[in-house]
């Protein structure tokens, strides 16, 4: 087993009881993508999980739609899902579109590029890009003292692209029911997002389309 279960922090833990007394009290809760991002983006609780990585596991990345359906964003079967952290923020990767997992090693920096994007790295004479993580996600949050206490290492391989996220931990892999998760009913503002993993208040990733944005050269908020 890659992966070892560490206990969830106690933000992380507070924020959870909220929502089951959310799900106790609505037969069909709205949880708002858009909330619950803005709650995460402002947690500072770091995890301290010490996981060692030595494979990568190559999967088949779905093929990206050309019209937006719903019905697309759905997952109607129980998958299992990688949790990972950076800065405190739990995301979230189904397993189907999940490139492989590497330790992160010695980086190339290239001019011109985004601020997020951290330079290329290789990898058995592959070129990867990585994505400095919590630079793109919450760009109105990073700050010099937060980059201070960042400590990546490891990178999650998006699907078939040459992109990796850049995380410091790595949490649990876990089984998600479908009904366990607030898909997307539209891409909004951030089409990166496929839904909410209810329970633990957790994002989890849409990858073709937070792929189509690092190809487009744009952050979550699509700047």
């Amino acid at each position: 087993m890659l992966l070892q279960q560490v206990s969830i922090q106690q933000k992380e833990a507070e924020a959870a009881e909220l929502m089951k007394q959310q799900l106790a009290q609505e037969v069909e809760p709205e949880v708002d993508l858009e909330t619950t991002l803005e709650t995460f983006v402002q947690t500072d609780v770091k995890t301290t999980n010490d996981t060692k990585v030595t494979e990568t596991t190559e999967v088949e990345t779905p093929s990206q739609t050309v019209e937006y359906n719903p019905e697309d964003d759905v997952i109607d079967e129980p998958f299992q899902a990688l949790f990972f952290d950076v800065a405190g923020l739990v995301l979230a990767v189904p397993l189907q579109e999940l490139g492989g997992i590497h330790n992160l090693e010695e980086v190339t920096h290239l001019f011109g590029k985004p601020d997020w994007f951290m330079g290329v790295m290789v990898n058995r004479e592959r070129k990867v890009n990585v994505v400095e993580s919590a630079r793109w996600v919450m760009p109105e949050k990073y700050s010099a003292e937060l980059q201070a206490e960042l400590d990546y290492k490891y990178l999650i391989m998006l699907g078939e692209s040459d992109w990796g996220l850049a995380a410091e931990q790595l949490v649990t892999t876990e089984y998600i029911q479908p009904e366990d998760v607030k898909w997307r009913k539209h891409p909004g503002k951030r089409p990166w997002l496929l839904g909410t993993i209810k329970e633990k208040m957790c994002a989890l990733l849409h990858v073709s389309d937070l792929i189509a944005m690092l190809d487009k050269g744009i952050n979550a908020r699509q700047e």
